[in-house]
Formats: structure tokens, sequence, C-alpha cells
């Protein structure tokens, strides 16, 4: 298993530090992240991907987007590289009778407190934070990231779902046919549609701000390929039509520095019903871990799948009106 004494000599040996033993564990529902202190009281952290959920190449995708942001001055954490360049290493660990291969990564340590938007001025700088990331992202490619289309990735996962039988057996049909049914009424909406690269995650959980220096924009480990309206719905106080203030403060503010297409915020009720779906694959992936069990005891149950056959069915009446509007 990856223990502390072996995370600190994987970081040690893949870039060149000497590291004073401090390693503390931070939150993370999927990652193994720790923040760990050179000798010289350099703080840092360290971020252990879950085996087998990015390739490689995702994840260098994952950092040179970084890159590019942090070389264009806008405020995110890009990885710290080795003496050769490169931002990615790799440690193999013994987990019972198997091992298990982590790719990690290095960055600084950067704090900041919650950022909740309240005034026009604080609206329009989370929009504008937000078009400068999609300025950078427009120009290049990330092919081996997911691409958010609901052809490809929700229908994806629903049958990842399907057959690992994870849907209740008394709830099955019905979430096949009520998937079914949202899948094909959304597919004419995402047909033709613009696509760069995204933080993919982009909710107020994920950005900080850092008083005297700024917003921080954190977390890129879902970043993908989609439609830009995908990381501005997420920053919304509530549904797009409670929240016609901040939604036009935001593009307002992202469109000091790319345009925007506002036919796509009718897809903004699609969105939410993909990443339901994104939701449920991701915490099945989870199902087996000791901490997911504890935390969690009823998930997967009738009574859990009952309650979110409901959720989907209001979302399909917003997905709907949202369309034929």
């Amino acid at each position: 298993m990856l223990t502390p004494e072996a995370a600190i000599s994987a970081v040690e040996g893949a870039f060149g530090l000497a590291l004073d033993g401090t390693l503390a564990p931070y939150p993370s529902y999927i990652n193994r992240v720790y923040g760990l202190r050179t000798d010289d009281e350099q703080n840092l952290v360290a971020k252990f991907y879950r085996p087998g959920r990015w390739t490689e190449e995702a994840l260098a995708e994952e950092h040179q987007f970084l890159r590019e942001l942090a070389a264009a001055d806008i405020p995110v954490v890009a990885p710290i590289a080795d003496e050769e360049g490169e931002t990615l290493a790799a440690i193999s660990v013994e987990s019972g009778d198997r091992e298990e291969s982590f790719f990690f990564a290095l960055f600084p340590r950067r704090g900041g407190r919650n950022f909740d938007p309240e005034t026009e001025d604080e609206w329009l700088r989370l929009g504008s934070v937000v078009g400068r990331i999609h300025a950078v992202g427009m120009s290049g490619r990330a092919p081996h990231r997911l691409v958010c289309r609901p052809d490809s990735l929700t229908a994806g996962f629903i049958k990842e779902l399907l057959d690992a039988e994870i849907v209740h057996p008394e709830q099955t049909t019905e979430f096949k046919d009520i998937t079914s049914a949202v899948l094909e009424m959304m597919a004419p909406a995402f047909r033709d549609l613009g696509m760069l690269r995204l933080h993919g995650d982009c909710h107020r959980g994920n950005i900080l701000d850092r008083p005297g220096e700024g917003l921080l924009v954190i977390d890129f480990d879902d970043m993908m390929t989609g439609p830009a309206v995908q990381d501005l719905w997420l920053l919304l106080p509530g549904r797009a039509n409670d929240s016609r203030r901040e939604l036009g403060l935001l593009v307002e503010g992202y469109e000091q520095f790319v345009s925007f297409d506002r036919e796509t915020l009718r897809l903004i009720e699609p969105l939410r019903f993909m990443r339901l779906i994104y939701f449920l694959a991701w915490r099945a992936r989870q199902r087996d871990d000791h901490w997911f069990k504890r935390d969690f005891p009823e998930w997967g149950s009738k009574a859990f799948w009952i309650k979110e056959l409901e959720d989907l069915r209001e979302q399909a009446l917003y997905v709907r009106d949202a369309l034929e509007s």
C-alpha cells in the first residue's frame, strides 16, 4: 500500500528534494493528497492519482494545460517540473497480493478563502477568469481527455452502471427508460457544437480568493473538452431561470476575453442531467473502498435508487422544457 514513508521517498527520488518528514493528508474523494515540506521550509502538495482513473497521456494533457495557463499569467497552480522538465512521475507499491502503480505530481502549496460572489463586480471577475482560461483552452487540444457529449460521455457512464449491475434490480428498467429517452432528446442539441479545453468541474468550491492577489482556480482533475457553458453553469447559485442576474454578469465578464454563444445556455439543464449520471458513476467506482462503505452505508440500496430516480425524472422535465423553449 502507499504508506507515508513510500510517498515521501517517491517525491524525494523523483524531484531531487530533501523533505523534513512532515506529511499531512488532505481530504480527497479520489486521489491521495499530502502536504509536504522541504528542509528549507518550502510547503508543497503531492497528488497521487487513483490507479486506473487516468492514463499517463491524459494526465500529461492536464499538466500541459495548467502550464499554458500559468504562462499566460492566469491564476492556477501549475505542477512542479523535475530536472528534466517532467511533471509526472510514477511509483509501484505492493497492495496485498498485487501491485499498484500510482502516477503522482508535485505542486506548490497555495491557500485562500472560499469565494462567494455577491456584488456585480465579483460576478464579473468570476466570468472574466473563466474567459481567460477558455482563451487559452481554445489554442490547443486534449485528445486523451473526456469529451463532454451525451452520446459518448453520458452513454458510457450509463452502460458502466448497468453492466456492473449497480442499479437496484427493481429500478433497472425505469433507469434505462429515463436515460435512453433523455439521451435521445439531448443528442441534436450537441450536434456540431463548438468544443474547447475546459476546467470541467468549475464550481465555486474550486475558486479561492487570495486577498491582495485575486482569485485562484484550483483542481483541474476533471479537465475535459466540451462546450464553454459547462464551466459557467456550475458557478450559478441556483437554476438558470432563478439566476438570470448572475448568469448575465458571468457572460459579460467572460466576453471581455472571448465571445460566447448565448444559444448554448439552453444546454445548462441537459448538462445538469449529465452531471447527475457522472456523479453516480463516479461514486460507483468508489463503492468498494473502505471509507466509502463507512461513510455511505446506504449507497446503492433500493431506497437510494428510488430517490435517484425521482431526481432523474425531475431533471428530465427540465431538460425537455429547456430544449423545447
